[in-house]
């Protein structure tokens, strides 16, 4: 099979979707989320994705790829290669991935990142071309038609649940609560959340969040925790944050939050309900549990020193 690699064109997007659902069923993927995500990625972060090809024009493999902009440390970049699995063992990985590292090394990485499914074939293959595994996530499912959710509860008093929606005239305070959450997120890289402008262009405006899903626990009037929901319209939701901030943690609130959210998503049609934690951060892995989550499949998180 003749495979060739390009950037994506008009036109990719369906074909870039159905790959990443092929290749990670557990990540919701749209043609939509794909033409926003393109259309919205920051400028600094030199995001171009590429997609192999075979001699009939069909998309069989993908990369994502940036720059991590938003980190102090410079010189970090990211990419990670997907390849449906109908189409694995032909080099279009091989080929994806060297165009991803001249794409990322040409524009200042020198420390690259990529995930790479636990599977023994899929870490060799990694690890031939340079890359060291280091910590490990793992993605959650669970089964939300059958499931038997915890019962709802009142929250306690001076605890108020609302959704994104009531926020809707003005978001900036879910934006610093986002914020605080993210900063002592598990992670290679350190993030700062500090672009309100570009968060609500990239975060609040995404076609996959819903915010009549995504829940929010308010303490006296500051929202103190939160569930962030996003949905395909396909029946398949996934809870893209949940996080506390700091000075409300110990309370149940990430419970409250992700149990009204997850009852929201029931009552809409969701039959499939997924996430990740990683594999480190037991407290959010144990809530998870408590649900009724099981894990679906792992990564690993591998990098590479270049240049």
């Amino acid at each position: 099979m003749t495979v060739n690699v390009r950037y994506v064109r008009d036109g990719d997007a369906e074909g870039f979707a159905r790959v990443r659902r092929a290749a990670l069923p557990f990540m919701l993927a749209t043609a939509e989320q794909c033409v926003f995500d393109w259309a919205h990625a920051h400028p600094d972060s030199h995001a171009r994705p590429l997609v192999a090809v075979d001699g009939d024009g069909e998309v069989v493999g993908t990369v994502q790829l940036r720059i991590a902009h938003d980190s102090p440390e410079p010189g970090i970049g990211s990419l990670n290669v997907y390849v449906d699995p109908a189409h694995q063992g032909r080099g279009a990985g091989t080929l994806l991935l060297r165009a991803a590292e001249e794409h990322l090394a040409a524009r200042g990485a020198r420390t690259l990142y990529s995930w790479v499914l636990d599977a023994p074939e899929h870490r060799a293959w990694a690890e031939r071309r340079g890359y060291s595994p280091s910590r490990s996530a793992h993605f959650l499912r669970l089964d939300l038609a059958r499931a038997g959710l915890p019962p709802l509860q009142a929250p306690p008093a001076g605890v108020e649940l609302l959704t994104a929606e009531d926020f809707a005239a003005d978001p900036r305070p879910l934006f610093e609560l986002d914020a605080v959450t993210t900063a002592d997120e598990p992670g290679d890289v350190s993030v700062e959340l500090d672009d309100y402008a570009h968060w609500r262009e990239t975060t609040w405006e995404h076609p996959l969040f819903d915010r009549s899903l995504t829940t929010v626990a308010v303490v006296d009037g500051v929202p103190a925790a939160f569930s962030a929901a996003q949905t395909d319209g396909l029946g398949r939701y996934h809870t893209g944050m949940t996080g506390t901030a700091p000075a409300f943690r110990g309370r149940g609130l990430a419970k409250l939050v992700k149990n009204a959210s997850l009852h929201r998503a029931r009552e809409a049609g969701c039959t499939e309900a997924f996430t990740g934690n990683d594999s480190g951060n037991g407290p959010m892995l144990a809530i998870n549990a408590w649900f009724g989550y099981e894990i679906a499949a792992t990564e690993v998180r591998h990098v590479r020193t270049i240049g």
